[in-house]
């Protein structure tokens, strides 16, 4: 398939979605800003002071990197999961299908739109960070990566979501039974070295755990995992979910049934 043609899709697909995403600004933006400040008004200032020091760093400091990556990561599984399930519901999926884009194209844009989204809310979330406290970037590289390639999990794990999703209440159910609990669970609030050993083995379980301490360590430089395993675990699921996607998309899953 041309290949020219493909990228011309991709564009409009991710023009598509940053107008989507800019029009309904105030769903879209706004309340992720509104839940970080007030997280870090709570957790940070007020339990914070009691709380004092972790890791060396101030409570307040220790938290922010995490909340940067739990905005970064539902909204950008958010994003795709609703865009997509919204062209499936619409119907309009299907001039997708049948236009001369390859399924890999669909995907991309969609991702793409995702990530960006992600990276928005995330980089708003960042701007309210540092009223509440100071940041010095320790790892540019490291940062930046793992936000980006952690953003692209989750969008390609909000797509095969749409994929499946059959009616509204599907696109709720696994962010709100799955990917909340293993959020809070990830070490956003607390390092794993203050659980028992057997519970520092399970969270090791939690692939969210991995994203935020890679993320930390490239603002802090402080983390409680390998950033070797966090790189891997992330390209490993890069690979795993987009082949999965493909393969969906090939079949029609959720699509032509």
């Amino acid at each position: 398939m041309n290949i020219a043609l493909n990228l011309v899709a991709v564009q409009t697909i991710i023009r598509k979605e940053m107008v989507r995403v800019l029009r309904i600004w105030i769903q879209t933006i706004v309340p992720p800003a509104i839940t970080m400040t007030l997280y870090f008004i709570i957790f940070g200032n007020l339990i914070g002071r009691r709380i004092g020091t972790m890791d060396g760093f101030d409570y307040m400091q220790y938290i922010a990197p995490g909340l940067i990556m739990m905005s970064v990561i539902t909204n950008s599984y958010g994003n795709v999961v609703s865009s997509f399930f919204g062209a499936k519901f619409s119907r309009y999926v299907e001039e997708m299908l049948v236009a001369p884009m390859s399924n890999a194209a669909i995907i991309i844009g969609h991702v793409a739109g995702g990530v960006l989204r992600g990276l928005l809310v995330g980089s708003l979330v960042t701007a309210i960070a540092l009223l509440f406290t100071d940041l010095s970037v320790a790892h540019p590289f490291i940062m930046i990566s793992i936000v980006l390639l952690s953003s692209i999990v989750f969008s390609l794990a909000g797509f095969i979501n749409a994929v499946l999703a059959r009616k509204f209440d599907d696109i709720s159910i696994v962010p709100t039974f799955v990917l909340t609990p293993l959020t809070y669970l990830g070490g956003v609030f607390y390092s794993i070295s203050l659980l028992p050993e057997f519970w520092q083995m399970v969270s090791k379980a939690n692939p969210i755990l991995y994203m935020v301490n890679a993320f930390r360590y490239g603002i802090l430089g402080t983390s409680d995992i390998s950033i070797g395993y966090a790189y891997t675990i992330l390209v490993g699921f890069i690979v795993l979910l987009f082949s999965a996607c493909v393969i969906m998309m090939r079949m029609g899953i959720g699509i032509r049934e």
